[in-house]
């Protein structure tokens, strides 16, 4: 009917996600929908009593499903298309109110990501929104005087005196706007307060359900926003099912991936959970990133496809206004170790990141770190290559980026048997600026280690205390490719390299690397056991490696 007004368009870009291969049905949001937009509910006015639960925002990473969901939403309640028969077919179908509610609803749908051509400032932008929408009510009820300069809340408060009109509002990335370089401070107290007089408190509103990445619930210090209930990832468990996928999810959709390459899979089941797992829902679900999921298995390739969009420096802005804050967390998360952190997902809000735990929160709400326990860390090895990416290339990071260049070099040294260059690199490293690397214990001498083989992530698997024969690995690298070398590294604090690769053969670690029937290898390279010790005395490396297989041909 028009472009926001009960347009056919967001049932276009749905039906076109629920044909695909990889389609999850997430319809039964909408089951937990349904009561909020009965008529009759609360209208929501102002005041504790206002907040009734037909304001819903959903705050989540980009590339999470919300803007799916979204056009499910509008699609299904919505009269811009006939969606019979499409959800009739999925879960919703199957609800008792289905009939009662499917196309049965005036659905306002804005995505404010799109903006003018040209666009340089925030009156072009809001002013493009009030004319389309101002324009779809106007072809909807030709007999009701709208004129073009009156306020959308006015014509829509009139549209329910004089029509009974009611409206179900679906708004899609609500915050796009606060990071336009023309968007001034100014201009974002007049969103939050067009946001507000066009929602708040009105009884033309059946349901508000916006999106966005930012929490709104600090975006200022009045309440133009405070009718709405906010669901993010790290606060909240309601609605979490129906963003990202589920382990369950996924093992379906590799299902349907295996039917579709039955001869030429590239993608392991054990490679989605390694590359694309490690968020948790508040309730410790586990959740994988469902755009690189699907990527994935489309292109039957294992890949950065989270971060395709944007170069390294897209993680490296959230970082840039205090390196000095967050430089030894970096060191210490980029080797496996969470952070504790104070996440207040409000921080993000800020434009200039100048403390560790205003960085650090902002990593949370936009995805590249995961928060459980009062801890961060990097999620997976998709995101875990963005950080790499950014420690070899950006020199401001200090030590930590003379560290990560130098990591491709020790790989090189391992591999050769070049236990003389190995050394002068832990020595170097050691000998810098850190104040973590004391070595009091082994675990710090593990954290170097992730250091200096930094780079091997390009080329390897790197597992910690991983179970091995008799015991636990201190490090164990799965090549990517299987004719590589598998390396099996054993550290100590004042004991002998030899000692470290006794231990490798005595507890058999060996053995991790074959796990086919009758002790047969998956790996064709030759099996290196690599001890590097640490003397407290003298403060000195040493390296020893040993050939435990030769190369198979």
């Amino acid at each position: 009917m028009g472009v926001y007004l009960d347009s056919k368009n967001p049932f276009g870009l749905f039906e076109e996600e629920a044909s695909s291969l990889y389609f999850i049905d997430k319809t039964k949001l909408l089951e937990e929908l349904i009561p909020l937009v009965s008529k009759g509910g609360a209208a929501g006015a102002s005041g504790s009593a206002g907040k009734s639960n037909k304001y819903i925002c959903i705050t989540r990473p980009r590339r999470f499903g919300k803007t799916m969901a979204a056009s499910m939403i509008a699609s299904f309640f919505g009269m811009g298309a006939d969606s019979r028969e499409l959800f009739r077919h999925l879960q919703i179908g199957k609800s008792e109110n289905f009939d009662a509610h499917i196309n049965s609803h005036h659905v306002i749908c804005i995505s404010f990501h799109e903006i003018p051509v040209n666009c340089t400032n925030y009156r072009q932008y809001i002013r493009r929104v009030e004319k389309r929408l101002c324009s779809d009510l106007k072809k909807a009820y030709p007999n009701a005087e709208i004129h073009e300069e009156d306020a959308l809340w006015d014509i829509l408060s009139e549209l329910y005196e004089n029509e009974d009109a009611r409206f179900l509002f679906v708004l899609d990335e609500w915050d796009y706007i606060f990071h336009r370089s023309f968007v001034t401070e100014q201009d974002k107290k007049d969103f939050l307060e067009f946001l507000s007089n066009l929602l708040k408190g009105k009884s033309y509103v059946e349901l508000a359900y916006m999106t966005g990445i930012l929490p709104i619930a600090k975006y200022s210090s009045g309440s133009e926003l405070n009718m709405f209930y906010e669901y993010t990832m790290a606060s909240e468990e309601k609605y979490s099912a129906y963003f990202g996928f589920t382990e369950t999810e996924v093992d379906e959709l590799f299902r349907r991936y295996q039917t579709r390459h039955p001869n030429a899979q590239k993608v392991t089941r054990d490679g989605l959970r390694l590359w694309y797992d490690g968020y948790h829902t508040r309730s410790g679900e586990r959740v994988y990133n469902p755009r690189s999921v699907v990527a994935a298995l489309t292109n039957n390739n294992l890949g950065n496809y989270w971060t395709s969009s944007g170069p390294y420096d897209e993680l490296f802005y959230y970082v840039k206004e205090n390196i000095a804050a967050v430089r030894d967390d970096l060191a210490m998360l980029v080797s496996g170790i969470p952070v504790h952190a104070n996440v207040r997902e409000y921080a993000a809000t800020s434009m200039k990141l100048t403390t560790k735990d205003e960085i650090l929160s902002a990593m949370v709400v936009y995805g590249f770190l995961n928060y459980t326990d009062g801890c961060v860390a990097i999620p997976n090895r998709e995101l875990m290559n963005q950080f790499t990416d950014m420690l070899q290339k950006e020199p401001s990071l200090g030590y930590v980026h003379r560290l990560a260049a130098e990591s491709a070099r020790m790989l090189r040294a391992t591999l050769a048997g070049d236990t003389e260059t190995m050394c002068r690199i832990l020595e170097y490293a050691h000998d810098t600026e850190s104040p973590l690397l004391y070595y009091n214990n082994e675990t710090e001498l593990t954290m170097l280690v992730n250091m200096v083989y930094l780079s091997a992530r390009d080329t390897y698997r790197m597992e910690r205390e991983d179970k091995a024969g008799t015991g636990y690995a201190d490090f164990l690298f799965y090549p990517l490719k299987k004719d590589e070398d598998c390396l099996i590294l054993e550290l100590k604090i004042d004991h002998t390299p030899t000692e470290a690769i006794q231990q490798i053969k005595d507890r058999k670690y060996a053995l991790r690397f074959c796990r086919r029937p009758g002790g047969i290898s998956e790996y064709t390279g030759r099996i290196l056991a690599v001890g590097i010790t640490y003397h407290k005395d003298d403060k000195k490396h040493c390296c020893q490696i040993e050939v435990l297989r030769e190369k198979i041909t």
